[in-house]
C-alpha cells in the first residue's frame, strides 16, 4: 500500500503564495505522474496540475496557468505545487495523486488517471 502525504496548506491573504508538498511513503515503486487536484464544497474534485515523468511534460488547468507551478523529484517520489497570486476562489482542499503506469495525456487531467490519493490539505485564501 502506498500512502501520499500532503503538507503546506494553510491560510493566506489574496495575492500571497503557498507551496504544497507531496511525498509517497514508498520509494520502491515507479511513478509515471504525480498530480494535484482540488475540491470545493459540494463540488467534484477538479484537476489543477500534473507532472508526467513518463511523457516529460507538465499540464495545468486554465484557471491556474501562469500562477501555479508544479515540480517534483521522481527519484524521491515527491511533488510540489507552488501557488502564487492566490485568489479567494482558490480556496479548497488540495489533493495529491499518483499514477503508477503510463496513461494517455487526456486521462491525467481526470481523477480516473490516478491510482493513489492523499488525504488532502486545506488552502484558504482570504480577501
Amino acid at each position: 500500500q502506498v500512502q501520499l502525504v500532503e503538507s503546506g496548506g494553510g491560510l493566506v491573504q489574496a495575492g500571497g503564495s503557498l507551496r504544497l508538498s507531496c511525498a509517497a511513503s514508498r520509494r520502491t515503486f515507479s511513478i509515471y505522474a504525480m498530480g494535484w487536484f482540488r475540491q470545493f464544497p459540494g463540488k467534484e474534485r477538479e484537476f489543477v496540475a500534473t507532472i508526467s515523468w513518463g511523457a516529460s511534460r507538465t499540464y495545468y488547468a486554465d484557471s491556474v496557468k501562469g500562477r501555479f507551478a508544479i515540480s517534483g523529484d521522481r527519484a524521491q517520489n515527491t511533488a510540489y505545487l507552488q501557488m502564487n497570486s492566490l485568489k479567494p476562489d482558490d480556496t479548497a482542499i488540495y489533493y495529491c495523486a499518483t499514477a503508477t503506469y503510463g496513461r494517455a495525456s487526456g486521462q491525467l487531467t481526470t481523477t480516473r488517471g490516478y491510482d493513489y490519493w492523499g488525504q488532502g490539505t486545506q488552502v484558504t485564501v482570504s480577501s
